[in-house]
């Protein structure tokens, strides 16, 4: 007999855990108005490079914080903490995603009332994370010029999974010859209607309206938060 079934169900029991735990963490950030962002791509898209550029210049008007996840060393968020934002590791060993449990323990010590915008690296995969809720308000997915136009349709799961797609490295779009058209014809074709944002973390192109989305973002949620408590 085939152990199949008893595989789904697992896998279904564990999808279900993970749900139970993203609704009780996406109740705490509200509780504590923080924004919560995750943030999903392959390796080498820049995704910690922007996260580092995002967490220091949205902190001179804002107070914000990383948790990232990789399968081992914290080399990523060494290089996060020279935004000077607190943050921290979360070392996956061989899951090639972060879970909801992941997060709740690693915030166990963190007060949110502290914080306005929290950001989630999820580990370097188009796979896995598609599956698995953080409880966070907005997930971006990464798209770097140097990966291709293709990637959305090689990947739909977690472009139809993510609120935004981001394509990074921009400046490089030339020397690649990356053709933006036909990039956002393909993320269009997988997700229609998906806000995409291009930009570039070294050159700053693209980032201030990324910013501005973002700063827009905090007060909605916080507008709903307080029209609710009425």
């Amino acid at each position: 007999m085939s152990p199949e079934p008893r595989l789904v169900e697992i896998r279904k029991n564990v999808l279900k855990q993970n749900d139970l735990i993203a609704r009780s963490l996406r109740e705490r950030f509200r509780r504590a108005r923080v924004f919560v962002v995750s943030l999903v791509s392959s390796p080498g898209s820049g995704k910690t490079e922007f996260l580092e550029k995002t967490l220091t210049l949205l902190q001179p008007r804002y107070r914000v914080a990383a948790l990232v996840g990789d399968l081992a060393t914290e080399n990523d968020a060494e290089r996060l903490a020279r935004s000077h934002a607190p943050v921290k590791q979360i070392t996956t060993g061989t899951l090639c995603h972060l879970e909801a449990a992941m997060v709740q323990k690693a915030l166990e010590d963190w007060d949110l009332n502290r914080l306005d915008f929290l950001f989630i690296e999820n580990v370097g995969n188009l796979v896995c994370p598609s599956s698995y809720d953080l409880g966070e308000d907005l997930r971006l997915v990464l798209l770097s010029v140097t990966e291709g136009e293709d990637k959305p349709l090689k990947y739909p799961t977690i472009f139809n999974s993510a609120d935004v797609a981001i394509v990074t490295k921009i400046d490089l779009a030339a020397a690649v010859e990356f053709d933006w058209h036909l990039a956002l014809s393909n993320i269009q074709a997988v997700r229609p209607g998906m806000l995409t944002f291009k930009l570039s973390a070294k050159s700053m192109q693209g980032m201030e309206e990324y910013l501005e989305f973002l700063a827009m973002r905090l007060v909605e949620l916080r507008s709903a938060v307080c029209s609710s408590c009425k």
